[in-house]
């Protein structure tokens, strides 16, 4: 007789105790492989959500640094072009440039190629007294935004002044009894209030606003401007160096250029605490992912090892409970011829087989319960049980599990082979 058809036989008689070897096993592979399927679908779907979050989560981001331009837009603009000849320690002092410079320039920006400014804005301003009201104001000439030439245009900052309107700072409206839609007379010229600002706290409240021309001709000074206003871009090179480079080259060095530091700093403040809320969201939803898959993996570390060992005790235990209940017919065994690497053989090849089984049994219990919850948990339907269903880790459920079952029936198997018949059948 066989080694395989006398262990045949000894499953056959010990049905009771090849049935609770085997439930050992399933149970310990129903455990890993459930534990590891659950864990590869959570992977699965926190792919899944990370590039959907990841891709909310950006346009929630760039919304907001939309929203943050938008804010700091309001700051006005930042950088400053005055001619070469202005005397710095004079512009201070006064508030406004006293030497001009060609209209022209700002034309010759605005054909240039600079990448680093944007929203151009020409003026002309001098501090003067309104003649007719006997009252000192701050007079200043602009005709609107000038648009870049290779860009789309952009909603300017500041409206431009209608033709023959003015527009008046608070305390010009209060001094004067001025409101929008009365005519005023500015050195002999007529105009109409187009717009009354609100209180700001700075030299805006005493300023008139009027076309660049009108302020022109009334100042003396046609074809002439003092100043170009300019919003520096968000791009790598738009720093007051890289700003002062590009316009100085389009204009061949003839005027200096300052950037209006609070105003600059406040929007690279604000611009960059947009970036870098969105990038803490991106990481945030990350991080969660990875800690719940650390929960579970720290779940699994001491789950898995403890009912793989307590199967290996269970498998042993039987194996040797079977031994020892058998003695008497493993002596005859012997006694008949049965050579003890046989003996040794039917013990293994039953072990084997219980593993074998047992794998069978448990990845399939394992494997049905956990896809059948991450396909309930993702709703993603049969499709999600292939995403979760890894070959490899059947291959090695199917050889792990014999050759653990072996080992926890090695020394059984072996204290059955070195029994003397002698001695067994003495006994008996």
């Amino acid at each position: 007789m066989t080694v395989w058809q006398l262990a045949l036989k000894e499953i056959g008689y010990r049905r009771l105790n090849f049935g609770l070897a085997v439930l050992a096993v399933a149970v310990a592979v129903a455990c890993l492989v459930g534990e590891l399927t659950l864990l590869r679908g959570h992977d699965v779907r926190s792919q899944n959500l990370d590039a959907a979050r990841e891709a909310r989560t950006r346009s929630m981001a760039g919304k907001l640094e939309d929203d943050y331009t938008k804010i700091m837009l309001g700051l006005g603009y930042n950088v400053l072009v005055l001619s070469k000849d202005e005397d710095l320690g004079r512009f201070y002092t006064q508030g406004y440039a006293a030497e001009t410079m060609p209209e022209d320039y700002v034309k010759r920006l605005s054909e240039s190629r600079i990448i680093t400014v944007q929203h151009l804005l020409p003026s002309l301003q001098e501090k003067i007294e309104w003649p007719e009201k006997k009252l000192p104001i701050i007079l200043i000439g602009t005709r609107g935004e000038v648009p870049f030439a290779h860009r789309d245009p952009k909603k300017p900052l500041r409206p431009a002044v209608s033709p023959g309107c003015m527009i008046i700072g608070q305390l010009v409206h209060e001094r004067l009894s001025l409101a929008e839609g009365e005519k005023a007379t500015l050195k002999g010229r007529a105009f109409t209030v187009e717009k009354v600002h609100p209180l700001r706290g700075n030299e805006d409240d005493i300023t008139v606003w009027i076309p660049l021309a009108d302020a022109q001709e009334l100042l003396g000074k046609p074809g002439r401007i003092n100043a170009i206003l300019a919003l520096s871009c968000f791009c790598a090179e738009a720093t007051l160096d890289g700003i002062r480079k590009e316009i100085g080259t389009a204009l061949e060095q003839q005027v200096q250029v300052l950037e209006l530091a609070p105003q600059a700093a406040t929007r690279r403040a604000a611009r960059a605490r947009a970036a870098e809320h969105g990038g803490e969201a991106i990481s945030a939803v990350a991080d969660d992912n990875d800690q719940l898959r650390r929960e579970r993996e720290a779940l699994a570390a001491w789950a898995i090892p403890l009912v793989i060992v307590a199967c290996i005790v269970w498998v042993g235990l039987l194996a040797f409970g079977n031994v020892r209940d058998r003695r008497g017919e493993i002596g005859i065994l012997r006694a008949l011829g049965v050579r003890a690497r046989q003996v040794f053989a039917v013990f293994l090849v039953k072990a084997i087989l219980v593993g074998l089984l047992g794998a069978a049994a448990g990845y399939v219990a394992g494997f049905g319960l956990a896809s059948g919850w991450y396909v309930y948990e993702s709703r993603t339907g049969v499709q999600g049980v292939a995403a979760v269903f890894g070959p490899a880790l059947l291959a090695a459920t199917l050889v792990v599990a014999p050759l653990l079952s072996a080992l926890a029936a090695l020394v059984p198997a072996l204290m059955a082979a070195q029994q003397d018949p002698a001695d067994v059948l003495r006994e008996g």
